[in-house]
């Protein structure tokens, strides 16, 4: 039986909850600790690489138990409900910290964020796991992959776009309150949006899941030459992702300033986040229809490295003031990140075909781990370079709510531009020599192979029949 539309939109409305969790920390989780409670960027970004080459590590171990996991509600849905619930208590205290010395803050920061980390993989792994045991064919598998996906970027647009506004209107003057108050809240809708999840998608096949170590999934990983290409795609351009989310807020704050400086980033965030979700639903099938997804991929990383050298020209010719400037070549990056989400997850999926022509194995629950676990890893180093950045350039938190906006020198403001645009766009220009020396699988050539598997397929259950 095909998934119904409701179950569909049940699934993707559990992938916006989730990752509203996973971006308002990956966002704001620095920017809190560092500015707004004192502590070391550099210690910060460490404690964070940690806690996600952790729980990168940690993700096949998850595996393993959810494969292992039998009950009345099935595999997959305790997992998700439960961990979910334990998430959402779990960020709020990440974001709900006491008032401590900074030892007590350093320990208390440590084991809340590694425990954070420890439950969203709670539900983050069976959540994904779940695709193969609500649908029937691969074609299926590939729809609801898209939707996830598509659906988890909207999620992280939404944090993107009212976060800060948010943190503004229910904190005051306070972010340390703001802050809370949008942690909570963030909380409620994800346990609302797993509920709906739980409660409508029902596990429909009973067969073994399969889970991969980590020696398994580099073992499938290094044998695809095609995956690895883009599993390293995805690693540059989340890096890149990460650079310019974690920093952009420090820009705003310190560098565009003034005592509105929290509604220009909102509105900044909000078209680009709008920008973002554009790219995804509008943008991306429009140019489908003219290019091939090889060239739309192309398209969108030149088009991307073209925004931030905008962004870097307004920021050194005294343009940096202006909000309708920013905006056009924030707009240009935040829409090509849309449509390379997407994309990402296609040529993923196109390359588990590939795998299964060239090594007879399919293997697509390692492959789409691998992508967990890489992404994970990545992730924490390019936090850990942005801790590093800020105390190399000398920015000084504004830890005092009531007072005004600490004043930065002019080298560490120059700092502060250069690694909001150079660093994304190198890693960027590298995600592009990759992809266009290596990647070979396009779009003629993956049908062919799909083509060719089905009626292999076919032959064989004739045969069987």
């Amino acid at each position: 039986m095909e998934l119904t539309t409701r179950q569909k939109a049940a699934f993707g409305i559990g992938a916006v909850g989730k990752d509203m969790v996973y971006a308002l920390s990956a966002s704001y989780v620095m920017y809190y600790y560092q500015d707004v409670l004192g502590l070391s960027a550099t210690f910060v970004g460490l404690i964070l690489m940690i806690a996600r080459v952790f729980d990168a590590f940690n993700d096949p171990f998850m595996g393993v138990i959810v494969a292992k996991t039998r009950t009345r509600w099935g595999r997959f849905r305790p997992w998700i409900f439960s961990g979910t619930v334990l998430n959402a208590v779990v960020l709020y205290a990440l974001f709900a910290a006491p008032v401590l010395a900074g030892a007590g803050m350093m320990v208390y920061f440590s084991v809340i964020y590694i425990l954070w980390g420890i439950t969203y993989t709670m539900m983050d792994i069976p959540y994904w796991s779940m695709i193969p045991a609500v649908t029937r064919t691969p074609a299926d598998r590939e729809k609801l992959s898209v939707i996830g996906r598509t659906c988890a970027g909207v999620g992280s647009a939404l944090i993107a776009m009212f976060t800060m506004l948010l943190v503004g209107a229910f904190g005051g003057e306070s972010e340390r309150a703001g802050f809370r108050w949008v942690a909570l809240l963030v909380a409620v809708i994800f346990v609302v949006t797993e509920t709906l999840c739980c409660t409508s998608v029902r596990e429909t096949s009973g067969g073994e899941m399969k889970t991969a170590t980590v020696r398994e999934m580099f073992k499938a990983l290094f044998s695809n030459d095609q995956a690895l290409v883009v599993v390293g795609s995805i690693v540059l351009i989340n890096s890149a992702l990460y650079l310019t989310s974690n920093f952009v807020i420090y820009f705003f704050k310190y560098d565009f300033g003034g005592v509105g400086w929290k509604a220009s980033y909102t509105l900044f965030s909000t078209i680009g986040g709008a920008a973002q979700i554009l790219g995804m639903m509008v943008l991306y099938p429009l140019l489908r229809k003219k290019l091939n997804n090889t060239q739309v991929f192309t398209a969108s990383l030149v088009a991307a490295l073209g925004g931030y050298a905008v962004l870097l020209v307004l920021c050194l010719t005294g343009f940096s003031g202006s909000l309708a400037l920013l905006c056009i070549p924030g707009v240009v990056v935040f829409a090509c990140n849309g449509m390379l989400s997407v994309l990402t997850t296609l040529f993923l999926s196109n390359s588990v075909d590939y795998g299964q022509r060239k090594t007879g194995r399919r293997e697509e629950s390692v492959i789409f781990s691998m992508q967990t676990f890489v992404v994970k890893a990545a992730s924490g180093v390019a936090v850990f370079l942005t801790g590093i950045g800020l105390d190399l350039i000398g920015l000084a938190g504004n830890t005092d709510e009531t007072g005004p906006i600490a004043a930065q020198s002019a080298s560490t403001l120059l700092g502060l531009r250069l690694m909001m645009t150079v660093l994304p766009m190198v890693v960027l220009a590298a995600a592009l020599v990759l992809f266009r020396r290596k990647f070979t699988l396009t779009d003629a050539r993956a049908a062919e192979i799909s083509a060719e598997l089905h009626a292999k397929t076919e032959k064989e259950e004739t045969y069987h029949g």
